[in-house]
């Protein structure tokens, strides 16, 4: 019983660090293509 908490815990925590990772990346490459675009800085 302990042993499926833990899977579900473990595949949770690693759900939420992906998705937080592939946010990041996401948006840095989304400022990265804006100055690109309209050599500026994109807005906050």
């Amino acid at each position: 019983m302990d042993s499926q908490i833990v899977r579900r815990l473990v595949w949770s925590g690693l759900l939420a660090a992906t998705g937080a990772l592939a946010s990041i990346v996401a948006s840095r490459v989304s400022a990265m293509i804006y100055t690109r675009i309209f050599n500026e800085d994109p807005p906050e």
